[in-house]
């Protein structure tokens, strides 16, 4: 059997083509709306997002108000360095003495009741003395520089403590301080001071312009006051002692600056 082709058609009764017209119209229509609908859903759903897009970077009125603590109180700490500075012709001999006149301040600092701890080296150098004759430098003799940081914990004896120093050879004496042991419970107190006086300026502002304070927005602090240095001068010492001299201690003051920023309404 011979194969051929055949092309099939098929044609709805013409009778039934108005009512075909009319679905595919129909199918079309419905089409229509349904992308009409999620375009308006897509385009709700931008504006909303718009809504919250760059909210937290939206101006908001607020006002920054200022605080200060102060709390004086006692120092219960020194510190201070004691230095032999020792010359002779050789190194072996200014060695020599510097090491034998800090043996014994550190010996006496210890029966002053400074524990071992609260005793550090902190500075120990050999230097060449020169002298400058027809162009040329010569070495006349060796330098040798020691320090020791003694923490003072017993105020009381501080008088003694360099008293004894100069007596024993201590020819340089200096950076003495008081401060305290636990300066942040100091400074907390500052600090709390400062923070009750802003919020008090707050209220009252408020009160006076006629708005509502809202929440806190920020928060910064300063701090000043701390160690007050003596000099040589204020208590004698330097070049071979002078009896034990008096330490006056005084008080410390910490102070404490605070900003506070609130939102208003």
């Amino acid at each position: 059997m011979d194969e051929q082709n055949v092309n099939l058609k098929i044609i709805p009764p013409r009778e039934n083509l108005p009512q075909f017209a009319m679905a595919v119209a129909a199918v079309l229509v419905l089409f229509l709306v349904i992308l009409s609908v999620s375009e308006i859903v897509t385009v709700a759903n931008k504006i909303k997002e718009g809504r919250y897009i760059g909210q937290g970077a939206q101006y908001k009125n607020t006002i920054s108000i200022s605080g200060q603590g102060k709390v004086s109180a006692k120092p219960d700490i020194g510190q201070v360095d004691l230095s032999v500075i020792s010359d002779a012709a050789t190194v072996v001999a200014a060695q020599k003495d510097n090491t034998d006149k800090m043996n014994k301040i550190t010996q006496a600092m210890k029966d002053l009741g400074i524990k071992d701890e609260d005793l550090k080296t902190t500075n120990y150098g050999i230097y060449p003395r020169y002298q400058y004759t027809k162009s040329i430098n010569q070495i006349i003799g060796y330098e040798v520089s020691q320090t020791l940081t003694v923490k003072i914990r017993n105020l009381d004896k501080a008088g003694d403590i360099l008293g004894q120093a100069a007596t024993l050879g201590a020819n340089q004496v200096g950076s003495l301080i008081f401060t305290f042991d636990n300066p942040e419970s100091i400074k907390s107190q500052a600090r709390q001071q400062a923070i009750a006086n802003a919020k008090q300026k707050a209220d009252d502002l408020a009160k006076t312009l006629g708005v509502t304070l809202g929440k806190l927005t920020s928060f910064s602090e300063s701090y000043s006051g701390g160690p007050i240095p003596y000099s040589n001068a204020a208590y004698g010492i330097g070049g071979g002692g002078g009896g034990t001299p008096e330490i006056q201690t005084g008080q410390n003051e910490v102070q404490v600056d605070v900003s506070l920023t609130y939102e208003i309404f």
